[in-house]
């Protein structure tokens, strides 16, 4: 049987880039509660919203180092320093819309932030593996009804999505002129709209649902027929760290595009969802309002995660309602106390790997 995720990770050195962000933080202190050896890398909380890093003590237990990832020089020095076995790159602009308001910081932080990770990474000895987590919205969205496999063309409408493709290209272009003769497995990780506690990013529709039950105001929907592939964030990050392991331990064989995105019963529209979260905590009050010449969005998008099951032995442990009930308790946990973020973020940790680990097939 494969090793656990905390087992393996114990005592190993991790290189985060992205640790300061949303899913960076909970995945920098599942990293820390195993027992690894974790090295932060990433631009400070954005002034001005809430922080999950900062509400739930992620710097503790481990080295934080604020920086750019498109700064090639910091960047290498601080990979230098902590000679890292296993590189996790999160560190993006992640926000559709922004995208649109800002398309060259976008492209350049996700497209030439990668390009001078993956440089950094084929100077440094150490790494064995590398898992650069990319985005479902690479594709070129053709409004399929069936979910995108790995081997799909990559797209992109708007400069957030194209600039996931282009990650992938450059990724590929790395690996195969650079880091497969060095010996160094690099693959990508995409995943679906994750959602969980402690997501404070502006114009997503659950921290929009969340801000406005703790402020008791109306949350506005925009788009209530758009289906999305809702998950919960520790799914995914399940996945790239069974990744991670599978590159160090079987290198080349699992090299190359991964999918980690909920079951297709869980792909539900906007307005399902406000419905499901709103039966969850009554507080949550919404209407939707007509945005003419708001930014395009597309319609439908899913994955197949099939690879993933089969091969790495990867399935999504929660059902859309689990996810729901987790997501709409941590905030509902910290609206009544602020000080228990990080008690609630490390018992939801938990109470997700026991039951990931419960359900886990016993060849894996």
């Amino acid at each position: 049987m494969r090793m656990g995720i905390a087992e393996w990770f114990r005592g190993r050195r991790v290189f985060l880039t992205g640790h300061t962000g949303f899913k960076g933080s909970w995945l920098a202190v599942w990293l820390r509660d195993a027992g690894a050896d974790v090295t932060g890398y990433a631009l400070p909380p954005e002034a001005g919203r809430p922080s999950l890093f900062a509400s739930a003590c992620v710097a503790d237990g481990l080295r934080s180092i604020l920086g750019d990832v498109r700064d090639s020089e910091a960047l290498r020095a601080a990979m230098g320093t902590s000679r890292p076995e296993i590189v996790l790159h999160l560190a993006a602009q992640s926000l559709v819309r922004r995208s649109y308001a800002q398309p060259v910081d976008t492209i350049a932080t996700n497209v030439v932030g990668t390009a001078q990770l993956l440089e950094a990474v084929r100077h440094q000895s150490t790494v064995r593996a590398v898992v650069v987590v990319t985005s479902d919205k690479c594709y070129e969205n053709r409004g399929l009804d069936r979910g995108y496999v790995e081997s799909d063309p990559m797209g992109g409408y708007d400069p957030y999505s194209a600039s996931k493709g282009c990650q992938e290209l450059v990724t590929a272009a790395f690996r195969r002129s650079f880091l497969d003769v060095a010996g160094i497995p690099v693959a990508t990780a995409r995943a679906g709209n994750v959602v969980g506690g402690g997501d404070w990013c502006e114009d997503r529709l659950m921290v929009d649902l969340m801000l406005a039950a703790g402020t008791n105001q109306v949350a506005t929907i925009r788009n209530p027929h758009a289906v999305r592939p809702w998950q919960f964030v520790l799914e995914p990050l399940r996945g790239y760290l069974m990744l991670a392991q599978a590159l160090a331990e079987q290198g080349s064989a699992f090299a190359g595009a991964w999918n980690f995105g909920p079951a297709f019963s869980d792909a539900v529209s906007v307005g399902e969802l406000v419905g499901r979260v709103t039966a969850e905590w009554p507080r949550v009050r919404a209407q939707v309002v007509d945005s003419p010449g708001a930014p395009h969005e597309a319609h439908l998008l899913q994955l197949d995660s099939s690879k993933a099951a089969q091969l790495l032995g990867w399935f999504p442990a929660l059902s859309l309602n689990d996810t729901v009930a987790m997501t709409v308790g941590w905030y509902k946990a910290v609206a009544e106390n602020p000080d228990c973020a990080s008690a609630v973020l490390r018992q939801q940790l938990l109470e997700y790997v026991t039951r990931a680990e419960s359900q886990r097939p016993s060849s894996s």
